[in-house]
């Protein structure tokens, strides 16, 4: 007879029956059948053998005197070590068996008696087969999770990678901005509380630098600039930090300070060191600085503040001749009141409709065909004439006129776009492009918001889906749950949303898989460098793959060359903008180029 066999010849068996002659005939059809076969006569010795060592299938009859069957499986599933063994009941044919109590307390099958061993077999040898099953699920699951750990390790470890990134400049090593605004921050609030301490800031800016950048070409700019970071480094005390600030600037942070003359006894070190020759590529190269320095006290609430005097005090040693210090003082006002004259100016200008919405088209990479366009508001000013937006913006800010300013660059954005689409359908053409808009952090807080672009999208009757807001990491940081909420409202009505600038705020990577975010624009200052720094190259590459993993895609911002373009297309960047393709337009000079239908 071909009987099934067992596919693990060491299964091993417990046989629980109060009649001899089924344990004889049951123990041997199994041993010779290769299972490790024991056998009981009742309930108590069931479980005692059962704990003591588990077996892989108990056959368990139902009808024992002193503890039956059902009682016996019940306190089998109430054990911890006994719970997952399979119960196959054993039953007489002319015996009242429950079906449904027998499977209600824990058994995985039955057999009747007389028994035909066939079936016997192929029952066991299923309940084992499903055992070994569950125990190889078991194993991959243990496999999964320890895969799943290790994965979550790597994640842990590249996010800390991106977090030195994002927090440290990639040409110079020196922290960056970010980094250097928290320690300031840091320092400030601990002057708060200690009245009596002082601190320093410098802000140094490389003179003519520019000259260097167009004379012998980017690459030695970037030389230039790492050399000037390590000079810098080896004036600066351990204890004070110093920074890549953008560009050609740094920025000094002296903490703990008893005088000024300590601020300057470093600017004059500083200059001394910058004013010996760099040697770049057989070129020797001079280099001045200008140094604003500011004393820190218990009078300044915001580290910006603190900057802005800086930088003030930097602009006065330029005016005066360049290659000096200045330090902060009111005499310097003049300063703040024409900036004032500005704020003034501004509010006027909104008033007088003095502004216009310039577009930069967004190039889909694959096809090189215009994909979006970004608005950009300019301040035609009637006696300063075009004023640049890095002017005006942080006063709009400050003041709260972003709000009105920003909704009316929305609202003629959109009108713009519907009347392009309109064109093309009178000339029976395909308009896909949609409309980026920048959202500030003034606005992303500003109450009835949704309901401010719901009046203006059904005014303009523009379809919700074609609109993209673009908003910056701190928008999203400074209130998580407000934007939480409002990412929401937006997702209802389809608009896509954009994190602007990535990699110059806060470069918190938990936050990205939070929110609902459609589209991630790589900042310039990691496009600039991208064809001749391989450390900017990995960390667009980073940026690339974890977009990617998200399920977004992404824009780089400052394209300029061709060789930029082409690394960009290599490493599956979907977009890109900057002045390759083309500068900011006005809307005639954005409409004629649209009519050209150009590709990139």
């Amino acid at each position: 007879m071909n009987d099934p066999q067992p596919d693990n010849p060491l299964a091993n068996i417990l046989i629980v029956d109060d009649t001899p002659d089924n344990l004889y005939l049951l123990s041997a059809m199994l041993t010779e059948q290769g299972y490790d076969v024991r056998c009981v006569i009742n309930g108590s010795a069931a479980l005692m053998g059962a704990i003591a060592d588990p077996p892989d299938l108990i056959l368990l009859d139902i009808r024992m005197p002193q503890m039956s069957g059902y009682d016996v499986c019940k306190q089998l599933k109430a054990s911890e070590r006994t719970r997952d063994i399979p119960v196959i009941f054993l039953s007489a044919l002319n015996e009242v068996f429950d079906k449904i109590q027998a499977f209600e307390v824990g058994g995985v099958d039955y057999i009747t008696k007389p028994f035909e061993i066939r079936e016997v077999l192929v029952r066991i040898k299923n309940q084992l087969n499903l055992q070994a099953a569950k125990s190889q699920i078991q194993q991959l699951n243990t496999e999964l999770e320890q895969r799943v750990k290790e994965r979550t390790r790597e994640l842990e470890r590249a996010n800390l990678r991106l977090l030195h990134m994002a927090s440290h400049d990639a040409l110079t090593g020196l922290p960056n901005r970010v980094f250097f605004m928290e320690r300031l921050m840091g320092v400030l609030a601990y002057t708060h509380t200690h009245p009596d301490s002082q601190f320093a800031v410098l802000f140094l800016d490389c003179d003519d630098f520019k000259m260097v950048n167009d004379s012998l070409g980017h690459l030695a700019g970037d030389q230039l600039l790492k050399a000037v970071a390590r000079r810098l480094l080896a004036c600066i005390h351990p204890n004070y930090t110093l920074a890549r600030f953008e560009g050609d600037e740094f920025t000094v942070l002296l903490e703990q300070i008893q005088s000024v003359d300590e601020a300057t006894f470093l600017a004059q070190a500083i200059q001394h060191a910058l004013s010996q020759p760099f040697l770049l590529y057989q070129h020797e190269v001079f280099i001045n600085t200008s140094i604003g320095i500011v004393l820190g006290t218990v009078d300044y609430q915001q580290p910006e503040h603190l900057l802005r005097d800086a930088d003030t005090a930097m602009y006065q040693a330029k005016a005066l001749g360049k290659a000096r210090y200045e330090v902060f003082n009111r005499d310097m006002h003049t300063r703040a009141l024409t900036r004032l004259q500005l704020e003034n100016d501004l509010r006027r200008a909104i008033e007088r409709q003095e502004f216009m919405v310039f577009y930069q088209p967004i190039i889909c990479l694959s096809t090189g065909l215009i994909s979006s366009l970004e608005a950009l508001v300019r301040w035609k000013h009637p006696q300063r004439g075009l004023v640049r937006p890095d002017h005006f913006i942080p006063i709009a800010e400050t003041t709260g006129l972003i709000i009105p300013l920003g909704l009316w660059v929305l609202e003629q954005s959109c009108l713009q776009l519907k009347s392009w689409q309109e064109q093309a359908l009178q000339r029976q053409e395909v308009f896909d492009i949609s409309i980026s808009v920048n959202l500030s952090v003034k606005q992303f807080s500003q109450p009835g918001l949704i309901e401010y672009i719901d009046q203006i999208l059904a005014r303009v009757d523009l379809d919700s889906k074609i609109l993209k807001l673009e908003i910056t990491e701190s928008a999203i940081m400074d209130n998580p749950k407000l934007a939480s909420e409002l990412f929401e409202q937006l997702k209802l009505r389809k608009i896509q949303l954009s994190l602007d600038d990535f990699g110059t705020g806060y470069s918190s990577l938990s936050y990205l898989h939070q929110f609902p975010l459609d589209i991630l624009k790589i900042d310039r200052s990691f496009i600039s460098n991208l064809d001749s720094l391989e450390k900017n190259l990995e960390v667009v590459q980073a940026i690339l793959n974890l977009a990617h993993h998200l399920g977004m895609s992404v824009v780089a911002e400052g394209i300029e060359t061709q060789e930029q373009l082409s690394l960009l297309r290599l490493l599956g960047c979907e977009l890109g903008q900057g002045y390759l393709f083309a500068q900011p337009l006005d809307a005639e000079s954005m409409e004629t180029l649209l009519l050209s239908h150009p590709q990139w």
